[in-house]
């Protein structure tokens, strides 16, 4: 069973390149976290301002251990923020079937 993590990023006007660079920094290193299954952003064609990030890890604790990571502390709660007009995370836990 995964834990899947589905966020989007609104971004101020102006901003969506911002975004874009922190995004591509999270990338690598979020894919490289021990419990990471699966981490992919997307934009929205018709909205660039308007981002979406699909995350899976093992578990919940994976999920947490992913929010205190350095880069997540630095680029998401210490920089991204100040840049994003709204910002929501919703969690899932996967279906075995």
């Amino acid at each position: 069973m995964a834990f899947v993590v589905a966020a989007t990023w609104k971004a101020k006007p102006g901003e969506a390149e911002r975004v874009t660079e922190v995004i591509k920094k999270m990338t690598p290193l979020s894919r490289a976290e021990p419990g990471n299954v699966f981490y992919q952003a997307q934009v929205n064609p018709e909205d660039p301002e308007t981002f979406f990030l699909y995350e899976q890890y093992a578990d919940a604790q994976a999920y947490e251990d992913h929010k205190n990571t350095p880069h997540f502390q630095e680029n998401v709660f210490g920089y991204i923020l100040e840049y994003l007009a709204e910002r929501s995370v919703k969690t899932y836990e996967t279906i075995d079937a």
